[in-house]
């Protein structure tokens, strides 16, 4: 039987504290060396050195790394092998939502926009994100330069706090405007490359949601009005047929785990593909 009780603040919103706090920590850490001279993490979220010994470069760097022409060394390799098999383990587009530090810029957005009750929403196609990822390759390619870099609002933002914000706070201004008068979540569903590529790298990952207790639903509809991707949910909360699998395996899924923080039947958890 499934324990309704009421829970407490904690329990409503722990996996939201435990993914800001993962990633105001990262940030922090890539800050701590230009800020106080602490070097533990060295560069940024494309390509890194972690105690001088771990190289770690993002894979869709090292991908456009390539279409440029550029030469990689092999610690580039390494670390992005070492990216993806982790990403590919605990879900890809974890990176999303436990990382990206752009993601708090548009939640706050997406908070703002419930609030001023901002309904319109401009149709943009799911696929716009996946053309412009090849567009950066193709991009690359032609110029030699890793083109995406050049305006990824990520690298910008943790640029900007290390030198100063300028342009930057233009991109990061237009981030959190699109999200909240152009379309809902418009920025990390519809346009960002990176989240399309962990989303490739998603399809097939270990870790899932599970709504391994579906039957508890009482069709409140709060886990769709948290969820970032709520076309993710439907599948396993309400099959087609009883024994289709109520494990999300959908690559959007960013493994956020709101939806366990705010459903009072306990119906998700996390579990593996396998369930």
């Amino acid at each position: 039987m499934i324990d309704t009780t009421e829970r407490s603040l904690w329990q409503r919103n722990k996996w939201l504290l435990l993914r800001r706090t993962t990633q105001f920590t990262i940030l922090f850490l890539f800050l701590l060396g230009p800020w106080f001279g602490v070097w533990w993490l060295k560069g940024n979220l494309a390509s890194s050195l972690v105690l001088d010994k771990i190289s770690l470069t993002d894979p869709f760097i090292l991908l456009q790394s390539l279409a440029s022409g550029h030469a990689v060394a092999q610690p580039a390799v390494i670390g992005a092998v070492t990216i993806f098999v982790f990403y590919f383990l605990v879900g890809g587009r974890v990176y999303c939502s436990w990382v990206c530090p752009i993601n708090v810029v548009t939640d706050a957005a997406h908070w703002l926009r419930n609030r001023l009750k901002l309904n319109l929403s401009w149709s943009v196609k799911k696929s716009t994100r996946v053309w412009i990822m090849l567009t950066a390759l193709v991009v690359s390619a032609v110029t030699g330069a890793i083109a995406w870099e050049a305006v990824n609002p990520i690298t910008m933002l943790q640029r900007g706090l290390v030198f100063g914000m300028g342009l930057a706070w233009v991109i990061v201004l237009a981030v959190f405007l699109f999200d909240l008068v152009v379309t809902r979540r418009g920025w990390c569903s519809h346009l960002c490359p990176v989240g399309a590529f962990y989303g490739l790298i998603g399809k097939r990952s270990l870790v899932r949601m599970n709504a391994a207790e579906r039957t508890a639903c009482t069709d409140c509809g709060d886990c769709f009005r948290v969820c970032p991707e709520p076309h993710v949910i439907m599948p396993a909360l309400k099959p087609a047929h009883d024994n289709d699998a109520s494990v999300i395996l959908h690559g959007d899924c960013t493994n956020c785990a709101r939806c366990i923080d705010v459903c009072e039947e306990r119906v998700f958890r996390f579990s593996t593909r396998f369930g």
